[in-house]
């Protein structure tokens, strides 16, 4: 669509200068060059930029709130910031910004890619290195994505429950505890580290005390494979949300937040 409009736009742009030019070749009046015919190559000098400058990536998509129709029905995958930085364009007095990705495809493979969007000011601070977000990619065109406007959050669960299994982070089984299992609160009993450590992250040993709904207390033990920053959030005396399933309380799954503050 971003190109067919950005033609549409030169296509009328060419044509209004070159009806002007016609004209004022052609005339035989000594004022061929001035007069109504003036607008048009006016109206082109206006139009283009701005059509130019609204088509841009990012623009379209923070005027609609959607994605582009190009990226639209596009793959989803897990984008991790690597970099942010301002391009100097802004709408609203909003800021456009290109967000440097560490992307891995929904077949698992990884490559490196870039978005443009617009970023309210007061969500800028967010978008830090190591955050997490799905984006849409077209698998033939690897070098440019964008953070998804979906609003499909189960494409975007999905996305990231494959990363986790192929990574060895959980299970099918796992997975399944955490979309049928009663949520509940552990306390952090006890905590170690048995030193595997897989794709940069670690694996913890936790033994957590649950509360049933009715009050009851249950221990069992778990683990997790945890980012060095997310650590802290299971430290002993930690109070952390469980999901588990009441034919089989020892098998516990930890519910954390994808994306936490250094």
């Amino acid at each position: 669509m971003k190109n067919q409009i950005r033609i549409a736009a030169l296509v009328f742009g060419v044509l209004a200068v070159g009806y002007y030019l016609w004209h004022g070749l052609t005339s035989h009046d000594v004022f061929g060059w001035v007069g109504p015919q003036m607008a048009l190559p006016i109206i082109a000098l206006t139009i283009v930029p701005i059509v130019f400058a609204f088509s841009g990536d990012g623009i379209m998509s923070a005027l609609t709130g959607a994605n582009s129709s190009q990226f639209r029905n596009g793959l989803v995958g897990l984008g991790t910031v690597e970099g942010v930085r301002q391009t100097g364009v802004y709408l609203n007095e909003q800021p456009q910004v290109r967000i440097d990705f560490r992307v891995e495809g929904s077949d698992g493979k990884v490559f490196p890619s870039h978005a443009k969007m617009i970023v309210p000011l007061t969500q800028l601070a967010l978008l830090r290195p190591g955050v997490v977000l799905p984006v849409r990619y077209l698998p033939g065109k690897l070098d440019r994505v964008e953070v998804d406007l979906s609003g499909d959050t189960t494409a975007a669960q999905d996305a990231m429950n494959a990363a986790m299994i192929r990574k060895g982070f959980t299970t099918p089984a796992k997975l399944d505890i955490a979309r049928r299992g009663i949520a509940a609160q552990a306390v952090v009993r006890s905590l170690s580290v048995p030193g595997e450590i897989r794709d940069g992250h670690t694996r913890l040993d936790l033994v957590l005390v649950v509360t049933r709904p009715d009050g009851t207390t249950f221990e069992t033990r778990t683990e997790k494979f945890l980012a060095p920053a997310m650590v802290s959030l299971v430290q002993v005396g930690r109070i952390v949300g469980v999901h588990y399933l009441p034919e089989n309380e020892q098998e516990v799954v930890l519910s954390l937040p994808v994306n936490t503050a250094n």
